[in-house]
């Protein structure tokens, strides 16, 4: 009841938003660390893809190391990069999740409740 194609495709989005929320942070807290090399994570590619064969469970969800130059620590963490990121996310994430609040209320009232 709750595997259409549209609601797998959400939490198939909100669980890749999460981690790359996770990613980011690990990021930040890790800016100043010598060799750190920043996380990113993408989905959206699989996810459009899986969706367009009718299985968006199929996506994949992939976490890998960025190949940005670093600074003379060995980092590559950019601090402007990573807020632009995370607020990107975080939007993103509260669409995603308003997107199947509402799936789920019309779901509730259709069944005949309020």
């Amino acid at each position: 009841m709750f595997d259409d194609v549209t609601t797998t495709a959400l939490e198939v989005a909100v669980s890749g938003l999460s981690a790359r929320q996770r990613a980011i942070a690990d990021n930040v807290s890790n800016i100043n660390t010598p060799h750190y090399l920043a996380k990113r994570v993408s989905f959206e590619a699989s996810l459009k893809s899986a969706v367009e064969a009718g299985d968006p469970a199929a996506a994949q969800i992939v976490t890998q190391t960025s190949l940005e130059p670093t600074e003379l620590n060995g980092n590559n963490v950019n601090l402007d990069e990573e807020t632009v990121s995370i607020t990107d996310t975080g939007l993103k994430y509260q669409t995603n999740l308003e997107a199947l609040t509402a799936k789920f209320q019309l779901l509730k009232t259709s069944i005949g409740g309020s």
